[in-house]
C-alpha cells in the first residue's frame, strides 16, 4: 500500500481519509497507491474531503451505532458492545482479519468485535483497486474495509487490516506518526509491521465507545 490506508470517519468530526491521501470515494486518484511508497505532507494537505464523502462516513458511522443501539437495548446490562464484521467477501485475508479483530479486543474495552454473516454492521470485501485498501460506505448504510491485493502485498498485511479497522472504529489517520503508531498507517514506509494500536490510539477508542454507548441509546430512544 502507499503511505495512505483509506478510512472511515466518525461522526464526531474525524478526518476523512485513507491509508494515503487520497479518499475511498474520490472519482479520479491522482496516483497509484502500488507507485507510492511515501508520502509528504503537500500531497497529505492536497486532499480535504468533500462534502458527499464525509456525509457517506457519516452514514456508515451512524449504522454502527444505530447497530449498537440495537444490542444495549437487547442487553443493557452489557460492559461492552459487540460489533460483528463479515469477513466471507475477502476470503484471501481470513486470517488478517481474524487478527485485527483480536489485536483492538485485546487494545480495548468498550467495544469488541466478532465475526458473523447475520447482522453484521459492517464487511470486509477485497479485490484490486489502484486506490489502494480503504473503509467506506456503500452509500445505503452499510459500510466496508476494502482490502487491496497490490498494497497487502507491498506492506505489512495485518498492520493494513488492523489500520483500516481501526477507521470503523472511529480513528482518523496521522500520517506524520512513528511506526509505532497504527493509525500513521503508510507514513513509515513499507518496512514498518507493526500492527498493534498505541495505548493512545486503544484510549481514544474506549472513549469514543463509551461515548457512543450514549449516542446510541439516545438514538434509539428517539426512534422508539
Amino acid at each position: 500500500m502507499s503511505k495512505r490506508y483509506l478510512s472511515v470517519a466518525a461522526v464526531v468530526g474525524l478526518a476523512v481519509a485513507g491509508l494515503g491521501t487520497t479518499s475511498a470515494t474520490a472519482a479520479t486518484p491522482t496516483a497509484s497507491p502500488s507507485k507510492v511508497s511515501t508520502s509528504t505532507a503537500s500531497s497529505i494537505a492536497e486532499y480535504n474531503g468533500s462534502g458527499e464523502e464525509k456525509a457517506a462516513n457519516k452514514a456508515f458511522f451512524e449504522a454502527v451505532l444505530k447497530s449498537v443501539a440495537e444490542k444495549r437495548a437487547a442487553h443493557p446490562g452489557a460492559k461492552s458492545v459487540t460489533v460483528v464484521y463479515d469477513a466471507s467477501g475477502a476470503p484471501k485475508f481470513a486470517q488478517q482479519i481474524s487478527s485485527s479483530a483480536s489485536i483492538w479486543n485485546g487494545a480495548v474495552s468498550n467495544v469488541k468485535l466478532q465475526e458473523g454473516s447475520s447482522g453484521a454492521s459492517f464487511e470486509y470485501r477485497e479485490g484490486n483497486d489502484p486506490r489502494g485498501s480503504y473503509a467506506s460506505t456503500d452509500g445505503h448504510g452499510k459500510g466496508y474495509v476494502f482490502l487491496d491485493y497490490a498494497q497487502n502485498e507491498e506492506y505489512d498485511s495485518t498492520r493494513v487490516t488492523a489500520h483500516e479497522t481501526g477507521h470503523v472504529l472511529g480513528l482518523p489517520d496521522h500520517y506524520e506518526g512513528p511506526c509505532s503508531e497504527l493509525m500513521s498507517g503508510g507514513g513509515p514506509g513499507p518496512s514498518c509491521t507493526n500492527s498493534q494500536p498505541d495505548a493512545n490510539e486503544s484510549g481514544q477508542v474506549d472513549q469514543l465507545w463509551a461515548n457512543g454507548l450514549a449516542k446510541a441509546l439516545d438514538k434509539l430512544d428517539k426512534v422508539s
